[in-house]
Formats: C-alpha cells, structure tokens, sequence
C-alpha cells in the first residue's frame, strides 16, 4: 500500500482495469510522501513558527524594557502590560494566536504560575480569548467587562484598535427633566451634551448621547476623542458607575448611522458615572452593534 499521493489506495486499485487483480495483501507499508503536500505543509509550519517568535520577540522586548524603567514590582503585572503594549503596536492582531504558556516561561525566565496570571487578567477584561485545545487568541470581536470602569477608546486601543469620534452634536443647554433625575441636577442647571459616532477605524461600533454638568465640563470643546481623557484633565474622572443594559433593535436613522440594516439588533446601554463624593459627572446613553460586542460579568455566590 502507498500512503501519500493516491490516499492509501491498495495496488491493486492502481492497476489498468485490463490488469488482474493481485487481491489485498497487507504485507507491507511504504510511506511515500507528496513532496509538493510535504513542502506546503513545511512552509505553513515555518510561517506560523516565524509569526510566533517575532510575536515572542515583541513581548520580551516589552517586558524587559518595563522592567527597567517602571517601578512595578510583579513580574505579572509587567507581562500583562507587555502583552497589552504588543497588541496595541499591531504586533499581535484580533485573531492572531499569542506563544504558548511555556514559550514565554522560557524567554522571560517566569514561571507558570506567573505567566498564568498575566494571560487571566486579560482573558478577564476581555482582550484575550482561550480556546480549549487551541491556545490563547487576541479577541476578535469586542468583550468589555461589566466589572472595570473604562471609556470606549480606552478598550479599543487596549485591543489594538484605532478608535475615531464623529461628533453629530455638542452643544450647551438648560438640564431636561430626564437630565436633571440622572444627574441630580436641579431644574435650570446647564449640562455640556454629546452626540457622538464612535469607529473602530473606519468602522462605526456605538452610537453615543452624553450629558455632563457644566460645572464640571465648561466647555464641550474640551472632548476631542475621549470624555473620560477630558475628565482626568480637570481631576474629575468617575470612579464608579451604575449602567442598565437592554436589546433593542434599530430603528431606520440608527442604523443608517451604524451602517446596518434596519431592525438589527444592539445593546442599549445606559450608564451613571460617579465622584467620590457622589456627584453625578456622565449620563450616557449608547447603542453599541450587536455584531461586534460581547457584555460579560463575573458572579460571586454570596455563599
């Protein structure tokens, strides 16, 4: 029997039909391997291995550069941000396939335990993905984690991607009464309000509604791409937040805007963000497309 080019087809089966058959005699196996499979296969090896190891390379320069200019003292914690620098430089894309557990232990000189660690917290925050059998994996589609208070370019870029903001409105205005209840504003206050796009590169992902009290946020023209970037600059980034989320599905002029079909789903999310000392600084309403999100929050038993 050869095994290679004809499928393990008996010799027999490879005489003209003239020819009489010999029967089957399974006296002997000769491997006889395509060359032209055989060097595909070899180049596809050797690609993946090259991908791999210029990946690798990447996260150790990170690494070793973390470890001699910041004062992070666990060795985890500096991995993590290595890997987050990694994907964030295009050196890892959505989908591409992070070293294994034992590659890194090898050139970082970690061990398990810690390299464990690291690859958790961002399978957590929804950067990486673990697939049984397969390994660790950049998430292709968008997992945001109920359980972190962050603002939509700081989970893209921490993904890689290049976030982009179409500002649809901002303006000035006296507080509605629906304002007014979300933030606990009294009647006449004025509030900054937003209306923004927000893209994954040319890409449209959330369609935006934020109000904010101007006594917090003077001007709307302080937000260039991030909110929450604005906020830190004047010492007023939230610290704690309330969101409410709901499916709904699109209505024309929405999805027009997120260039879907009408009627496609999304998830509605409102959210309250806080001070420390309660003040009320966002209310924002987003539609973000159901196609490219993932909502995950992790459960504790009481017990």
């Amino acid at each position: 029997m050869r095994i290679g080019c004809r499928d393990a087809t008996p010799d027999w089966a490879c005489q003209p039909p003239s020819a009489p058959r010999t029967g089957l005699r399974w006296t002997e196996v000769r491997w006889q391997p395509c060359s032209a499979v055989s060097r595909l296969g070899h180049l596809y090896a050797s690609g993946i291995f090259l991908v791999l190891s210029i990946v690798a390379n990447t996260i150790v320069q990170e690494y070793r550069q973390l470890a001699r200019s910041t004062a992070e003292p666990h060795a985890y914690a500096r991995l993590r941000r290595a890997i987050e620098l990694a994907i964030q430089s295009g050196a890892l894309d959505p989908g591409h396939a992070l070293p294994s557990e034992r590659e890194l232990c090898r050139q970082l000189a970690l061990s398990r335990v810690t390299v464990r660690k690291a690859i958790a917290g961002l399978v957590a925050d929804g950067v990486l993905v673990q697939r049984h059998g397969a390994g660790t994996f950049v998430a292709e589609r968008i997992v945001k984690s109920f359980s972190k208070l962050t603002g939509f370019t700081e989970d893209l870029r921490a993904r890689g991607l290049k976030p982009r903001v179409e500002f649809l409105e901002r303006s000035v205005g006296e507080v509605t009464p629906e304002e007014a209840m979300a933030l606990n504003l009294s009647p006449g206050a004025r509030v900054i309000r937003l209306r923004r796009l927000r893209f994954a590169a040319d890409k449209p992902l959330a369609l935006e509604h934020t109000a904010v009290p101007q006594s917090i946020l003077p001007s709307p023209r302080a937000i260039r791409l991030s909110l929450y970037e604005a906020l830190d600059a004047v010492g007023c980034r939230p610290r704690r937040a309330l969101q409410r989320l709901r499916a709904v599905a699109l209505d024309d002029e929405q999805a027009r805007l997120l260039d879907l079909a009408p009627g496609s789903p999304a998830l509605a999310i409102e959210r309250r963000a806080f001070l420390d000392d309660g003040r009320v600084v966002e209310f924002t309403a987003s539609l973000y497309r159901g196609d490219a999100y993932d909502f995950v929050a992790e459960l504790q038993s009481e017990r």
